[in-house]
């Protein structure tokens, strides 16, 4: 398959919108406390195929997914699975994490995703860059 341009359901884009507008507490702190702090650059809510990524960065061929409570079920098991299997055939790697770990142990969740990125992007010969303190354009400025 070709892995420079991802197949995109259109008719998702109003859904992928709305929920990067309205994004989860967990979806929330992993997006503001860790993600739009780390270059090579994520976006929130890709669409890849028939499927909504929750976090997405290209250059690393990464995509993050937030599990809640009704991923546990038999069929959304065999749902994420199929999922996953997807976004691997164009090379990405899945990385899943629980509401929970991100709730309650997010210390180690981040330093699992930073050690990650760092190393995939020492693979891949490109920069890394993790800086919280830096100032983030806010949508008014832009």
């Amino acid at each position: 398959m070709n892995n420079n341009h991802l197949p995109r359901n259109k008719q998702l884009t109003g859904f992928a919108k709305a929920m990067r507008k309205n994004p989860t507490d967990e979806e929330k702190k992993i997006w503001y406390g860790l993600l739009r702090y780390i270059t090579p650059k994520f976006h929130r809510q890709k669409i890849i195929g028939n499927y909504i990524a929750d976090f997405y960065c290209h250059k690393l061929k990464l995509v993050i997914e937030i599990d809640g409570g009704q991923h546990n079920s038999d069929e959304n098991l065999i749902y994420d699975k199929i999922r996953t299997e997807y976004m691997n055939e164009f090379g990405y790697k899945v990385l899943r994490l629980s509401n929970n770990d991100i709730t309650y142990d997010f210390k180690n969740v981040s330093v699992y995703i930073l050690d990650y990125c760092k190393n995939k992007c020492k693979q891949l010969g490109l920069d890394f860059e993790f800086n919280p303190e830096r100032k983030l354009k806010s949508k008014i400025e832009e």
